[in-house]
């Protein structure tokens, strides 16, 4: 399985797979119960692949599954690898907090700009957010490059489980 996406933060995958699944949600199912090294929580046609909590650091992945039926003998699988959900939406939150200030500081610097004022301060701001966004950009890689030992160990939990 190739995972082709190098610049997004979450990579995402899709494996076309020959059973019903149904049949494919039972095996993930049978895993949940056996005793391994990683929760298995399933959702209707989705599941989650994470590890225990001992075992979690800050940039621990997840490997969340839809499997959707095509016909009743295959199945297609989405992956979707991604840190976990309370990190996500704080790196969210943080991007939606740097674009509005930079877009205030925008605002700003405009307003002063046309009533001839001064508005360097207001462009250093703005500058300063730009680098910001960028920085966490490369926070969030560093993050996902620091845990793709983490990835492929879910992802050969997940080909093993579906080699069952």
């Amino acid at each position: 399985m190739l995972i082709p996406n190098d610049i997004v933060l979450r990579p995402r995958f899709k494996i076309e797979i020959p059973r019903s699944n149904a049949s494919i949600l039972q095996t993930f199912e049978q895993r949940k119960t056996s005793q391994s090294d990683y929760i298995v929580s399933r959702v209707d046609d989705h599941v989650f692949i994470k590890f225990p909590r001992e075992k979690r650091h800050f940039w621990s992945p997840q490997l969340h599954l839809e499997i959707n039926e095509i016909d009743k003998d295959s199945s297609l699988l989405y992956g979707l690898f991604g840190p976990n959900p309370t990190v996500w939406t704080l790196f969210m939150f943080l991007h939606f907090v740097v674009a509005v200030l930079c877009l205030a500081f925008g605002i700003w610097a405009y307003t002063n700009w046309t009533l001839n004022n001064g508005f360097a301060i207001q462009l250093s701001l703005m500058l300063l957010m730009v680098v910001l966004w960028f920085a966490l950009y490369f926070i969030g890689r560093i993050g996902r490059d620091s845990s793709k030992d983490d990835m492929l160990q879910l992802k050969n939990f997940m080909i093993e489980t579906l080699n069952q």
